[in-house]
């Protein structure tokens, strides 16, 4: 999600794997590459061989059997181009399976850690996660928030009691392919949301191809800030594969839900939310002072008209974008003038922005992944730069150029629900970049047949351990839900209560 004016004056706006972020940087060095290498769709070369003989393939079934020292390499038939490499890394969370590897798709490698279940590993549901960005790795999402294990110093990491793996099979990915330890040769590149998300379908497919036993479970896709625009077609992309895996004899992905936490998915409604948590007391009182508010007050029907003319009634990229602007500029910039975490508005930034992202700890884990030792534990490819970087500029300035945050993904929300596929929306209520006034405006909007029953419902509060834990909003598939106390990361915030939320979700209840 890249915001013009901002990159104008600060050079870049990105939500840093799963924050949003002004960060000034120089000139890029990075020396150029050669153009992308046109390559052949998979499923034409899949089609041309039918049904794939089941007795060419045998699946890796005993994951114990993986080596800690080397990858293991993994085929399948029916997809030719494509190859896993996968290894044993005992790190983290010593009481499950920790495992670590690349989805090589010819010159693309896509990083991604996978941790069993410390419940039942061989029941328990797989959740896919994301972080945002756009171009931004998943380590923040598994070392500072919801996996197994936390980076508080750059010397070590500690068992994390609150990690969603105890109650599910995880993975987290470094997706697209320049993010985090993922890379490319020969030039190729990913620029917007639906063509990083056949990589992530192909992932997806070749997973549970080459781990037979966790075919059939429920699978969930879950995301991030700017994962809120990536889950939406990620899972799109899956659900509409699966008719091509059917065809090729294969089983269908079982896409039982996504969950998106403090997502940036309708970027136009976001943006005119932005009056209400600065100026309302929506989960804070006012942080801005009186005249502003006034001109964002009148400034404010134009911004929504623009944006409903531009970029929701029809998509014009040039009208949208400048709608965009205008609304930026009116409603967004005067913010950072405050000194408030833009992620949690009930404090002030720890440090610079452009510095620490407000949380000095994201410092610290990129410094613990710039270990050799761990680097080598977890199998990094030598190719992948010494420097670990959490975010990729290349990436977000291709996003960038092809207006990728404008499109409005909640639509795919839509096509989700009317297919049966059950849509979490939570938020932690003191986020202001993808806050809940946004999410709540954007899920009550949602057009699908269940829309007038979600309508029709009050907020209600939730409770873990008998204490209220924010609002929330249910009916059919669509949940919505906020956490009281909580930013833009509701797992680092509120571990308790995102761990409790999501054991409720996997187990089909509502909140």
């Amino acid at each position: 999600m890249l915001d013009m004016s901002l990159r104008r004056r600060f050079g870049v706006f990105v939500i840093y794997a799963g924050l949003a972020l002004a960060i000034q940087r120089p000139f890029s060095t990075r020396p150029r590459t050669a153009p992308p290498v046109p390559q052949p769709d998979p499923w034409s070369l899949a089609g041309a061989m039918g049904s794939y003989d089941t007795g060419l393939f045998t699946p890796f079934e005993d994951l114990n059997a993986l080596s800690a020292s080397e990858f293991t390499v993994l085929h399948h038939p029916a997809f030719p181009r494509h190859g896993v490499r996968i290894k044993k890394s005992d790190f983290c969370d010593g009481s499950v399976g920790a495992y670590t590897g690349y989805i090589d798709v010819q010159a693309r490698h896509l990083f991604f850690y996978f941790f069993e279940s410390r419940n039942d590993p061989d029941k328990d549901d797989v959740i896919f996660w994301t972080n945002g960005g756009p171009g931004c790795s998943s380590s923040l999402g598994l070392f500072m928030e919801l996996g197994p294990c936390r980076v508080t110093n750059p010397d070590n990491a500690t068992y994390n009691p609150y990690s969603w793996n105890e109650k599910a099979n995880i993975f987290f990915i470094d997706q697209p392919i320049g993010v985090g330890f993922s890379y490319a040769e020969f030039g190729e590149t990913v620029g917007n949301t639906v063509d990083a998300a056949k990589d992530i379908a192909a992932f997806v497919a070749i997973f549970f191809e080459h781990f037979h036993k966790f075919k059939g479970r429920s699978f969930h896709m879950a995301g991030e800030s700017y994962g809120g625009r990536y889950i939406p077609v990620f899972a799109s992309e899956v659900y509409d594969q699966n008719v091509k895996l059917e065809a090729v004899g294969m089983t269908p992905i079982n896409l039982t839900s996504v969950m998106i936490g403090n997502g940036c998915t309708d970027w136009s409604g976001m943006t005119a939310a932005y009056f209400d948590m600065q100026c309302r007391p929506m989960s804070q009182p006012p942080i801005m002072d009186i005249k502003s508010c006034v001109r964002m007050k009148q400034a404010l029907p134009r911004c929504q008209h623009m944006m409903k003319e531009s970029c929701l009634d029809r998509f014009d990229s040039i009208d949208c974008e400048a709608a965009n602007n205008f609304c930026n500029a009116e409603l967004y910039d005067p913010f950072f003038a405050t000194g408030y975490n833009p992620y949690d508005i009930s404090k002030p930034c720890d440090g610079r922005i452009e510095d620490t992202l407000c949380y000095p700890v994201t410092k610290a884990i990129g410094q613990y992944l710039d270990k050799p030792d761990v680097r080598s534990l977890l199998g990094v490819d030598p190719a992948v730069g010494a420097n670990f970087s959490s975010c990729d500029d290349d990436v977000a300035d291709a996003f960038d150029a092809s207006q990728d945050f404008l499109f409005p993904t909640e639509l795919y929300l839509s096509a989700l629900l009317e297919r049966g596929v059950r849509v979490l929306i939570y938020v932690g209520a003191n986020d202001w970049i993808c806050n809940w006034v946004g999410n709540d405006r954007m899920t009550l909007g949602l057009n699908w047949h269940g829309k007038a029953d979600f309508v029709s419902q009050p907020l209600r509060e939730w409770k873990v351990d008998g204490e209220v834990a924010g609002l929330a909003r249910s009916a059919g598939p669509l949940t919505f839900v906020t956490i009281d106390g909580a930013g833009h990361m509701v797992p680092y915030d509120k571990p308790l209560q995102s761990l409790e939320l999501t054991k409720r979700w996997l187990a089909g209840r509502d909140p």
